[in-house]
């Protein structure tokens, strides 16, 4: 009987649920309480926190590219209160770039002050091999794309547009 109520108390708990981005109503954010929200990071910031995390950091014209192993993170930098774009890329077979952008973009998120960062770490986990997605996580627009073995850079790309930035959001 005690195991009865010990499965019934942990089924009404609330903790077995998955989240799912269809299921969060549109401008409410399913943050976690261990996920508290963070300060906003101009991308100068996001940059230096990425160098003293070990990635190398170049500029490629409006970006900032920090790469490790097969990894990079491109920061459109700029005079905003915060980065307009952060995008995740990895090149090689969709497969395994797919698990290198899964092992990075928790710490990613977590540097450049990303809100929900729990969120998108969920819904990029149950992609699985989808070649393309798109999710709107707080103020975030979140799209996942991968190009296939035959073409020029195969490999996969996660990109991530503040929703609120309004002047030089894109690079030209």
């Amino acid at each position: 009987m005690s195991t009865a109520l010990l499965v019934g108390s942990t089924a009404c708990s609330g903790s077995d649920k998955k989240a799912d981005a269809s299921e969060t109503p549109a401008g409410q954010s399913s943050d976690k309480p261990s996920d508290p929200p963070l300060a906003d990071l101009t991308a100068t910031q996001v940059v230096a926190g990425l160098s003293g995390a070990g990635y190398k950091c170049s500029t490629d014209g409006t970006y900032a590219i920090c790469t490790t192993g097969t990894a990079s993170v491109w920061v459109l930098t700029g005079a905003h209160k915060r980065p307009p774009v952060v995008s995740l890329h990895a090149s090689g077979p969709v497969a395994a770039a797919t698990a290198e952008i899964a092992t990075k973009l928790p710490q990613v998120l977590e540097v450049a002050h990303v809100n929900p960062r729990t969120e998108i770490t969920e819904w990029f986990g149950q992609l699985g091999d989808k070649p393309t997605g798109q999710l709107t996580a707080g103020d975030w627009q979140v799209d996942w794309s991968t190009e296939v073995v035959d073409t020029d850079e195969p490999g996969a790309h996660l990109t991530l547009v503040d929703k609120l930035c309004t002047v030089n959001c894109q690079a030209e």
